[in-house]
């Protein structure tokens, strides 16, 4: 079983599960570099500035989350029977020549990964 020390005053100290680190001093964030906004070419210059920026044009700060980046599939909404067709129709009537194309892939490729034929 694995074990963690810290060394306190010149001792060794063994680390138990719960134990978080006490911060060393106050962290004081530093404000941001100046930038030109894509949305419409205005200077941003500070955090608050950068905030009611993304407010007033409706923007959301993504970074690296990949649940915003790659948001889940939607799937077909459940439908009586006879509604199902029309939704369908209607979804690939809404879908670019590009979509439309992936999914004919992605769909031949499923196909092909679980046919028992080769």
């Amino acid at each position: 079983m694995k074990r963690r020390f810290i060394q306190r005053d010149g001792e060794l100290i063994e680390v138990t599960q719960g134990y978080t680190r006490e911060p060393a001093g106050p962290f004081v964030m530093p404000d941001i570099n100046p930038y030109i906004s894509m949305a419409d070419g205005s200077l941003i210059t500070s955090r608050s500035k950068h905030r009611e920026h993304l407010r007033v044009h409706n923007c959301q700060e993504v970074g690296n989350d990949p649940s915003v980046l790659n948001p889940k599939p939607r799937g077909i909404p459940d439908a009586a029977p006879q509604q199902r067709h029309e939704l369908i129709r209607s979804q690939v009537d809404a879908m670019t020549h590009r979509e439309f194309r992936a999914a004919i892939k992605r769909d031949v490729d499923r196909v092909k990964w679980q046919s028992n034929d080769n």
